[in-house]
């Protein structure tokens, strides 16, 4: 079953169930996933729809950071659980020595030397790690590696 059928499945359990702060989230996923599919005019396949999760968790991670700056746990909270329920149509996160293998191996596949080669690596690394780490942490380990 492809990942967005999945989200549907899980929508309509969640229906059956009761749980309304889990189909809320649900729904805000299909929401944006045929949002997309409108945009485009396409059908989104299991790798698009990964980077739309990523997406979300993303926003959702820098709204945690202005509401605990701001003192407003409350709003955090519930943007936690909201990430939480994301991540579970997530695969499983990679480690950090994963994610420097799969740098070293690019920074080696791609010949890169320099920053200017940033671009390059970032573009062979990106879809081996897309919502699977954090595209900042990881954009940070090839600038390191790579100055």
């Amino acid at each position: 079953m492809s990942l967005k059928g999945r989200i549907q499945e899980d929508m309509k359990a969640a229906m059956k169930a009761g749980d309304k702060s889990r189909l809320g989230v649900i729904r805000l996923i299909m929401a944006a996933i045929k949002q997309r599919e409108v945009d485009e005019r396409i059908e989104l396949n299991d790798e698009q729809v990964l980077a739309v999760l990523d997406k979300m968790v993303k926003q959702r991670r820098d709204s945690i950071k202005q509401y605990s700056d701001a003192g407003r746990t409350d709003l955090a909270d519930a943007e936690q659980a909201e990430v939480e329920i994301i991540q579970g149509y997530l695969p499983a996160a990679l480690s950090d020595e994963e994610i420097a293998a799969i740098v070293e191996q690019a920074i080696a596949d791609t010949g890169a030397a320099s920053m200017k080669d940033m671009g390059k690596v970032m573009g062979k690394v990106k879809p081996q790690v897309q919502g699977r780490a954090d595209m900042g942490a990881v954009s940070a380990l090839v600038k390191q590696k790579l100055s």
